[in-house]
């Protein structure tokens, strides 16, 4: 059978027929296309703002069933003793400010502690471990601690032995709480002594802790939520300690506004300053630069809090040296 067609029809069909035959060989030769990546949540990206911070996703689950888990595992450890714990919304709600469910808990194991202290007292400043468990505001849950190469850089401790039964301690502690993997930051060092303000006293240990104690209990507006002896709690597992106390305080009306800008500086709130006598007798009392934990965690837009908390812990630090 001879079909017969005009030119006009034979120039449509071939036109077809390459435009068919191009997306064949289109689709032989193309590379499949990658699944677009997840982006991560804010929360995440503002955990590698701050320097040390080693966290895990909440996965889906709320601060309370994470926080619930790991004061479980906590308090079925027997080597291990809560310290304090903190609730940072509550306290905000308090002073009449809002805040996204924080919650912090202070935990130690003096075997695996007190030879970071043995290796330098100032330690006992990031002693007890402390936990963050906070949500963020797109409601992503996340839980935080203090890595161990941070404290290790930070202290001058790199070569005690307990550090990686600590670092395991906690990752393995988030990780069940989170059932999520640990992810360390990417600036996971510090310089030695960064952002520690330590000064002098004149006073015995005894005397600088005392008078330390009464300046903080004369302040209205701060309340002590806890207060720590180092050398007793090494006593108790059998190792020596110089005299080293820790009390924790703290001002909701000032610590909130900085957890509203970066609820990441939970994990140094409360307010903590060391009291610690060395193996040359001096006494000195030791405390976090408020204005290192704003580089710290990021925050920006709040001089004047940085300000009357700086003028504060300097005025206790004075009252107990003098």
């Amino acid at each position: 059978m001879t079909i017969n067609m005009t030119r006009s029809q034979y120039t449509n069909i071939s036109a077809l027929l390459l435009l068919f035959f191009s997306l064949v060989l289109m689709q032989c030769t193309s590379k499949p296309e990658k699944q677009a990546s997840v982006a991560e949540p804010t929360a995440m990206q503002d955990g590698y703002k701050a320097k040390g911070l080693a966290y895990a996703a909440g996965n889906q689950q709320k601060v309370e069933a994470i926080y619930s888990n790991l004061v479980s595992a906590l308090e079925d450890n027997n080597a291990i003793s809560i310290v304090a714990q903190v609730n940072h919304q509550q306290n905000a709600s308090k002073a009449g400010m809002d805040l996204n469910p924080t919650r912090v808990v202070l935990f130690g194991n003096p075997k695996l502690g007190t030879p970071l202290m043995q290796a330098n007292q100032q330690a006992g400043l990031d002693l007890p471990q402390k936990i963050l468990v906070y949500e963020d505001e797109a409601g992503e849950t996340y839980a935080a601690f203090n890595s161990v190469q941070y404290l290790a850089s930070r202290h001058g401790l790199d070569t005690v032995s307990t550090l990686p039964k600590i670092e395991n301690a906690l990752s393995g502690l988030v990780k069940n709480a989170t059932n999520s993997q640990v992810v360390n930051p990417d600036a996971n060092s510090v310089s030695l002594n960064e952002g520690v303000v330590s000064k002098e006293s004149t006073n015995s240990f005894t005397d600088t802790y005392e008078k330390l104690s009464k300046a903080i209990e004369g302040n209205a507006n701060i309340k002590i939520m806890a207060e720590l002896d180092h050398q007793q709690n090494a006593k108790s597992v059998g190792l020596e300690l110089n005299p080293t106390k820790l009390i924790v305080f703290g001002n909701p009306n000032l610590g909130t506004p900085l957890m509203q800008a970066a609820q990441t500086v939970g994990i140094d709130l409360p307010q903590k300053m060391l009291v610690y006598q060395d193996n040359s007798g001096t006494v000195r009392v030791a405390y976090n630069d408020p204005y290192y934990l704003a580089e710290r965690h990021g925050i920006d837009g709040q001089d004047d809090v940085l300000r009357k908390i700086a003028d504060a812990l300097g005025s206790l630090a004075t009252a107990a040296t003098k």
